[in-house]
């Protein structure tokens, strides 16, 4: 097995120059710092800038997920294992820093926690390049807006999660005319408060988009939609608990009838992939026969060997090692929070029975067998899991195609009930909830009673449990205001109220800032 530890090296080997440092993409990632480079008025550079800014959601470089990282290990743990739905899983000695998330010890120098800063940030700093190129160019004003919503969108979405991960942030909406500007100009350090963030951009990029985007069946797979827009502004709107907005977008989504509810068995596997619950996922694909996805996504949280046999003669690539490093293992709290019958609950988790004959411990929907004695834990996320059997692999595990579904239907409509019952239509909630959510799980109707308090809890068990380890979980304990809490009752004591809802600025922004940027409450 190889051990992680060997990544070290990575976390402390690349120094960082400048706050935002690299920007957008040509040819995909190949470009000077952004400070050097020039608005192309040249309409071809659109495009090659605005698949950087789709590729950003991968990765920032394909072979350092260590020191810029968006959706790879960084965001697992920061939204997974911080949760109370995953621990940290592995060996106890193998990476201290993801333990540090888990257990709540993390401090300013963690170097996932400045891999997120850098990665979102230097995302963002191709959605600008992007933009201004777009503004710059000769194309026509409608493709201009097209485009430029597309661009909107994700750079939407990145300040989104910045806010929930840092709160008060940078705003940083245009390319610097220099180096220099990065480091004098305060917009580039110093914090803006997140309800400034919320309301100058998140909500008017995601507005732009919503306004300028096309419908689903006129958008090719893998682009940013209309739908898309309207859902993400609904979350957005809930986070501010705007009702009166959420049921407005959850409406526009619905009434559109491009979406809707899919197996849910099938919803992580290749075969789910912009299938018609999909709202918003991160699209992987092979260049070139070869694989293309996000750096170790599937590898962190691959069942890990413990000293077994393994043997899958079907799996040419390694046909008697595991999976992966084995991070991210779901919790007890979360499994025995299903009801009997719940169908999420095996699509959800990967079970190894210890006492399975033959030593098989599990058999997986591809025929591959995890051996009831050769693994670290017993539970492991089977929503991260891409065959190599039956799904599209060339060879290159730390690259897996495995799409990340980060908005789909379903949760319109958790979103559309829990507005409909803090608005006193606690009926109508409910009913969403059980036709729309407990019915394609398997589940009779909920019985709780029909006070707003009750139908609240109702819902947000649905969503613990229909986003499991979707990376929700953590932001949605946080927003719901009970995080200290449902912390403490899963064993994670070290959780301080005011303190660990969000992270750490990083030491070294606020030393490259020359102490401008502030720090979070009690790091």
């Amino acid at each position: 097995m190889f051990d992680m530890k060997r990544y070290n090296l990575f976390f402390y080997a690349a120094c960082l120059t400048a706050l935002v440092s690299l920007s957008a993409c040509q040819k995909f990632l190949d470009v000077p710092p952004q400070g050097l480079l020039q608005i192309s008025t040249d309409d071809s550079a659109v495009n090659d800038l605005v698949t950087g800014v789709y590729s950003s959601l991968i990765y920032i470089s394909p072979s350092d997920g260590y020191t810029y990282d968006t959706h790879g290990i960084s965001f697992i743990a920061a939204t997974n294992i911080m949760s109370d739905d995953a621990d940290k899983g592995s060996t106890p000695g193998d990476q201290p820093g993801i333990a540090e998330l888990d257990n709540f010890t993390t401090t300013s120098s963690n170097a996932f926690v400045a891999a997120l800063w850098n990665g979102y940030y230097v995302g963002i700093a191709r959605c600008n390049q992007a933009l201004a190129t777009i503004s710059a160019s000769t194309l026509d004003t409608m493709s201009k807006a097209k485009i430029g919503a597309e661009v909107r969108f994700i750079r939407g979405y990145y300040y989104f999660n910045l806010v929930r991960f840092f709160g008060d942030v940078p705003k940083i909406l245009v390319v610097p005319s220099s180096p220099q500007q990065v480091q004098t100009d305060p917009a580039f350090v110093t914090r803006d408060a997140a309800a400034d963030i919320y309301s100058s951009v998140i909500i008017p990029d995601l507005q732009f988009a919503e306004n300028n985007l096309p419908i689903r069946s006129l958008t090719p797979a893998g682009r940013i939609t209309k739908g898309a827009a309207q859902t993400l502004l609904a979350k957005v709107y809930m986070y501010q608990k705007n009702w009166g907005g959420v049921l407005i977008e959850t409406q526009n989504v619905i009434n559109s009838t491009q979406y809707q509810l899919d197996n849910y068995v099938n919803l992580w596997r290749q075969v789910g992939d912009n299938g018609p619950e999909s709202i918003f996922e991160i699209e992987t694909a092979e260049n070139n026969n070869k694989d293309g996805g996000i750096p170790d996504y599937c590898t962190y949280q691959g069942p890990r060997n413990a000293g077994g046999t393994w043997n899958n003669p079907a799996d040419t690539y390694d046909p008697n090692g595991d999976l992966g490093f084995g991070f991210c293992v779901p919790t007890t709290d979360l499994i025995n929070t299903y009801e009997p019958g719940d169908i999420r609950k095996n699509a959800t988790i990967i079970f190894i029975d210890r006492s399975g004959a033959n030593n098989v411990g599990a058999v997986l929907f591809d025929g591959y067998v995890i051996p009831a004695q050769g693994t670290q834990d017993i539970y492991y996320n089977y929503k991260a899991y891409h065959s190599e059997i039956t799904e599209t692999f060339f060879n290159d595990r730390d690259h897996k195609d495995k799409n990340v579904h980060l908005l789909r239907y379903a949760e319109v409509f958790l979103m559309e009930a829990e507005a409909l019952n803090e608005t006193g239509h606690t009926q109508d909630a409910i009913d969403t909830i059980n036709h729309q959510i407990r019915a394609r799980a398997g589940l009779g109707a909920s019985t709780v009673p029909l006070l707003q308090d009750s139908v609240r809890a109702a819902i947000y068990k649905e969503r613990r449990l229909e986003l499991a380890m979707e990376h929700d979980r953590f932001f949605d304990i946080v927003r719901q205001g009970n995080a200290a809490q449902i912390m403490h009752a899963a064993g994670k004591p070290n959780f301080v109220a005011g303190k660990n809802e969000l992270l750490p600025i990083p030491i070294t922004q606020i030393q490259l800032s020359g102490g401008k940027l502030t720090q979070n409450n009690g790091y």
